[in-house]
């Protein structure tokens, strides 16, 4: 029996290839961090090649270390590695943009016309095919992640850590990163880069663009002056906004309440949107009272149904808390200047973050000390992800809650979504579109 030829390496891709690739990006990047993650392996690992196996996952390590949202990272990282710094801006720009743009749309809608049957019936559908696109994330990742007992056990006891006990992220992080600098310089073997747990050759889609022993580019590579520019500029950035704004409307204003709100957001939070949310509602909802709660929740609906990140659900924070207390009259106007500056505030350390520590990053292919770590959160990532679907599972499936039984037509939804999936590898934007027809359709 011949072995399998293997793929030629793709071609070079130019900017403006990979910007049409990144916009088209923004508008399918549907289901989360995890739905996210997936879908960006799919395409760039497996698909197009290219960045390989090996260095996506040493990419992806460190985001998730970061606050903010690590999908949007891990693309802004991506794309500044193959294209320098516009590279890297280009991509995590339009991973937020269209999301923004939908959100405007959307939360104007909401104030304005009311609850709508018709998008009451789209959400009713696509909360649980959200529910399996989570798990097929799951499920991808820790087929590739998983690579022996160590590993498997530090999912297992992430997920058990947040499901049962409710440790905070950070904590469930730092420990993985312990226990995989520890086993590392005892049992190296485990962390072997070249093979899998269980003596298997690594996973790999064929030769890629950036594959495992290609060279770091120029650009990546670190200087003290070029961390230097980033900090000078990122602060810049920051400062500059929030300066014209208190000098324009004073401190007390709701704009520039908001961007000094929103920066403590994006910096204090780890553990990707399900860990800032939280700290949003209190301070949104409970101090500020930008918002009610119920409006909240409805924003979290949209956030989930919206392409981009899930902490996009600040755009309609911003939106609301503008349209309701500053817009008197151009109400719309004043919602989406604050939709817009919430977005730049929440999103602005995310670039700085990759711009910054990417080089330093770069530096450590191969290094155990420092692979092992994350290769030890990746694998408790997988359980942390599995607890996203648990969370989304119980919301979607029981919304009255454990005593009042699961509501069978989600649950139907949600193992059709699942079906098509994992076993016909349905698309995950046809399953969506699908799944809010069905909706819509029950609703009727």
């Amino acid at each position: 029996m011949s072995a399998t030829p293997t793929p030629a390496a793709p071609v070079a891709i130019s900017l403006r290839q990979a910007f049409a690739f990144w916009l088209k990006l923004g508008f399918i990047s549907f289901g989360g961090p995890a739905g996210q993650i997936a879908l960006l392996h799919q395409e760039l690992v497996e698909k197009r090649r290219w960045i390989s196996e090996r260095r996506f996952m040493h990419a992806l390590n460190y985001c998730m270390l970061l606050p903010g949202p690590e999908a949007q990272q891990l693309a802004t990282y991506i794309g500044w590695l193959m294209h320098r710094s516009w590279g890297g801006i280009i991509a995590g720009g339009l991973f937020v943009l269209p999301s923004l743009f939908i959100l405007i749309g959307l939360s104007w809608l909401y104030l304005a016309l009311g609850q709508l049957p018709l998008v009451a019936g789209l959400f009713y559908g696509i909360k649980p095919a959200i529910v399996a696109i989570v798990l097929q994330a799951a499920l991808r990742i820790g087929q590739r992640a998983l690579k022996n007992w160590l590993l498997w056990t530090l999912a297992a006891a992430s997920f058990i850590a947040l499901a049962i006990f409710g440790l905070p992220f950070p904590l469930i992080v730092l420990s993985a990163a312990a226990i995989g600098y520890l086993a590392g310089q005892r049992y190296p073997a485990l962390f072997a880069t070249g093979k899998g747990g269980h003596g298997q050759p690594a996973t790999s889609s064929g030769p890629a663009l950036i594959d495992d022993d290609t060279p770091t580019p120029a650009h990546a590579r670190f200087s003290l002056g070029g961390l230097l520019r980033v900090v000078v500029a990122g602060s810049l950035l920051w400062a500059v906004p929030l300066l014209v704004l208190l000098s324009h409307y004073g401190w007390q204003h709701p704009f520039t309440q908001m961007g000094w709100f929103f920066t403590k957001a994006a910096l204090l939070t780890f553990g990707g949107a399900y860990a800032v949310l939280p700290y949003v509602y209190q301070g949104a909802v409970g101090h500020y009272g930008w918002l009610s709660a119920g409006q909240m929740m409805d924003g979290l609906a949209l956030g989930e149904s919206t392409p981009g990140p899930l902490i996009m659900v600040v755009a309609f924070v911003g939106f609301v808390g503008g349209y309701q207390h500053v817009g008197d009259s151009a109400p719309w106007l004043a919602g989406t200047v604050a939709a817009c500056l919430v977005t730049w505030f929440t999103f602005l350390p995310s670039f700085l973050f990759i711009l910054a520590g990417g080089p330093l990053i770069e530096r450590t292919h191969g290094t155990l000390s420092f692979t092992a770590p994350l290769t030890a959160i990746t694998a408790a990532v997988v359980g942390v992800i599995a607890n996203l679907a648990l969370f989304f599972g119980w919301h979607a499936l029981w919304p009255q809650g454990w005593q009042a039984g699961p509501d069978w037509m989600a649950v139907l939804i949600a193992l059709a979504a699942g079906v098509a999936l994992l076993h016909y590898k349905v698309g995950v934007i046809r399953v969506i579109a699908t799944a809010a027809l069905s909706g819509w359709l029950l609703r009727l």
